[in-house]
């Protein structure tokens, strides 16, 4: 089935997540696939809001590896503790970094990285299976708002 997506460019940000957290909900009941939701997902999101580069990392032996993703070409592992996902990951909390190169151990991908957003996705049991990283190319492109709306969307979000 083919799916397509419809956004207003003339909404704010909010008023976009408001109208696309019920297509993300609507994409991710209706398949069992966790690799196509995150695919999904990965895709609406670098379609609303045109971020640099928007994915997963999934945990695989005490590493995060490449899961789906959006963007140009990506560090394939990180270590649990390392950079901003690898923080988010150990510490089981959003990272919200304005400006990556004050984030101390931050692994650059991409020098066109400037800012980054990193949610932590808890199952159940309250273990990180995952996170999902989001970069832009400007500084402090990130804010409360996305933070709230992201952690909303990864919540939709199962293994």
């Amino acid at each position: 089935m083919a799916e397509e997506l419809f956004i207003d460019s003339s909404l704010s940000k909010k008023e976009k997540y408001t109208s696309l957290i019920p297509m993300i909900k609507g994409l991710v009941e209706a398949e069992t696939s966790l690799i196509a939701n995150l695919a999904n997902t990965a895709a609406v999101l670098k379609e609303a809001f045109h971020w640099w580069w928007v994915g997963f990392y999934l945990v695989e032996e005490n590493q995060l590896v490449l899961g789906p993703f959006q963007g140009p070409v990506a560090c394939t592992r990180i270590a649990f503790g390392k950079g901003v996902c690898g923080t988010a990951w150990k510490e089981k909390t959003t990272q919200l970094v304005p400006d990556v190169d004050q984030f101390p151990g931050h692994i650059a991908c991409s020098s066109a990285s400037r800012s980054e957003l990193v949610l932590p996705l808890i199952n159940e049991e309250g273990e990180v299976w995952g996170v999902l990283d989001i970069d832009s190319e400007h500084l402090n492109h990130f804010d409360e708002v996305d933070v709230n709306c992201m952690e909303e969307i990864v919540g939709l979000l199962h293994k």
